[in-house]
């Protein structure tokens, strides 16, 4: 999921959950607006997603893995921003239907965030 600074949802991936985030990233490149910078965890850590997010003239504020060899340093205040993107999943969990995902088709589902999606740019 990608979200503005105000929590609001603009981009959605569904996956199975055998599938690395990192593999999905694509679908969170190519804005015809590039936003100044793309906020993530470190499993989107790799040199490949940092240049793609660099060639698309976006910073990358992504902090390395405990086990890298170079560690690329990070910004520290605008990393402490993911939480709006942790507390738009928290806000989702409230919708019972959404946490446990009794509806077990994708398209189904994907519809059920889109209602959720509305739902958090009406409010």
């Amino acid at each position: 999921m990608a979200v503005d600074a105000k929590g609001r949802p603009h981009r959605l991936k569904i996956t199975g959950g055998h599938v690395h985030d990192s593999h999905v990233m694509d679908a969170f490149l190519n804005w015809t607006k590039p936003p100044l910078a793309i906020v993530a965890d470190k499993a989107y850590g790799s040199a490949k997603i940092r240049r793609q997010i660099a060639d698309g003239s976006a910073l990358a504020v992504i902090p390395s893995k405990s086990n890298a060899q170079t560690p690329v340093p990070h910004d520290k205040n605008i990393y402490a921003m993911r939480n709006i993107v942790e507390r738009f999943f928290c806000k989702m969990k409230d919708m019972r239907r959404l946490a446990t995902r009794f509806v077990n088709q994708t398209t189904n589902f994907r519809n059920m965030l889109h209602l959720f999606a509305i739902k958090c740019w009406i409010s």
